[in-house]
């Protein structure tokens, strides 16, 4: 089985550091972040396609093509045209249902282990009060209906991790665009199969989302505390 991880992005937020280092290659806890990702994947993926981007040569170099027994392809995104964009790039490798996860976040392992069990899978966070983003409306099967932009206010809800289990008919589907067309988005694109394929929802317990300097810190804490 295949596992593609999105490595492509500059991470702004977490500047200064990322002026130097590209952000899947911050170090956490001893290991950078798709290290760590990499390690959690079960062993029946056995192939790594990773998108990189900015700051490329830094991660093809680090893990040349191979990495602890597993097979490693790149793929260049050479303009950064969002997530959709960058799996686009990759269908000429797919070779069967594949896991989709983001570089430069940290998955749990268990979470994954529970999303490969379905034929198609989202990787969802439980979420409550007020969130600006995508809300991950479902059905009474735990299966994905829609996503509602946006701003919102629940008692409870949902919004997703960027990590699928996918089919290779996803392909099937056009790229929906998103930031006034200046980008294509994953999630968006998901939702359109999801009128085919049953994709079941998946809370995760072990995310942890990178977005700037204060997470990579509060990530290290964790680990190093060996939890």
């Amino acid at each position: 089985m295949q596992a593609i991880l999105l490595a492509a992005g500059e991470g702004t937020r977490m500047r200064p550091l990322t002026y130097h280092v590209p952000k899947p290659m911050a170090r956490a806890g001893g290991k950078n972040l798709l290290e760590h990702n990499i390690d959690k994947l079960p062993a029946e993926v056995d192939e790594l396609i990773i998108v990189v981007g900015y700051l490329a040569e830094q991660i093809t170099n680090h893990f040349g093509s191979e990495y602890k027994g597993r097979k490693i392809s790149y793929v260049r995104q050479k303009k950064l045209l969002g997530t959709a964009h960058a799996l686009s790039l990759c269908q000429r490798h797919i070779t069967g249902r594949f896991i989709v996860l983001m570089g430069d976040d940290m998955y749990g392992e268990d979470d994954i282990h529970v999303c490969l069990k379905h034929d198609w899978a989202w990787l969802v966070k439980k979420v409550r009060g007020k969130f600006t983003g995508g809300q991950i409306m479902y059905d009474d099967n735990d299966h994905v209906v829609a996503v509602n932009e946006g701003t919102h206010n629940v008692k409870e809800g949902f919004v997703g991790t960027n990590c699928f289990v996918l089919g290779p008919e996803y392909f099937r589907y056009e790229m929906q665009p998103i930031k006034g067309g200046k980008e294509f988005g994953l999630p968006q694109t998901v939702v359109l199969a999801a009128a085919d394929f049953p994709i079941r929802i998946i809370e995760a317990t072990g995310w942890h989302q990178v977005s700037d300097m204060e997470d990579l810190r509060r990530l290290h804490n964790f680990l190093s505390k060996g939890q």
